[in-house]
């Protein structure tokens, strides 16, 4: 009754709700429990679905082998795999269009017979006619690119069209025979 004593002579009308400080601090702390509480639910409930992270499928058709020009490189994929499709007199195989300095993307020059990154200026052999045959490579040769472009794994599908899977590349310098380009997933033999 006290508190009804000093609102009376401090001239406040007493039958209007007002809140004290301790009914305010009271209400602020509840508030605060009831808030910490619903966050550790959500955090809870949260930690009980996994994060899946849905990725597209690496695997690609990219059509039948009598498509594909011997002696060329197919710019048809760039755009939408960021692969080209080599084909030489032997067979197939799929460069990954990731420049080996920064992961820019090279371009094929046809009329200088490489492939040429426009960030840094590196650069990376086309074909190659001491090889034999002639072969397009992706050998680098100029500017800052540390090692050649990778080569992605390549077969034949069921249906008989190539199938290519970005998410598996090949490096030239490896060591071990199952991860360079001498592996057999590497390159696709084909005899026209």
């Amino acid at each position: 009754m006290a508190n009804l004593d000093i609102l009376t002579r401090e001239g406040c009308d007493p039958t209007q709700h007002i809140w004290s400080r301790r009914n305010f601090v009271g209400l602020a702390a509840w508030g605060t429990v009831l808030g910490s509480l619903t966050v550790g639910t959500v955090a809870f409930g949260r930690f009980m679905y996994p994060r899946v992270l849905y990725e597209p499928n690496t695997q690609v058709k990219l059509g039948k082998p009598s498509e594909y020009i011997v002696n060329q490189v197919n710019e048809k994929w760039i755009k939408d795999y960021r692969l080209w499709l080599v084909r030489v007199s032997d067979g197939f195989f799929a460069l990954y269009a990731k420049c080996t300095h920064l992961g820019c993307t090279p371009r094929w020059l046809q009329a200088e017979n490489k492939f040429k990154c426009p960030c840094h200026g590196s650069g990376f052999k086309g074909i190659d006619p001491s090889l034999g045959s002639p072969n397009i490579t992706g050998i680098n040769f100029e500017g800052p690119a540390p090692r050649p472009l990778e080569r992605c794994k390549i077969g034949l599908a069921e249906d008989g069209q190539i199938v290519v899977d970005f998410g598996i590349t090949f490096r030239m310098e490896l060591p071990d025979p199952q991860k360079s380009w001498a592996a057999p997933n590497a390159f696709l033999k084909y005899g026209a």
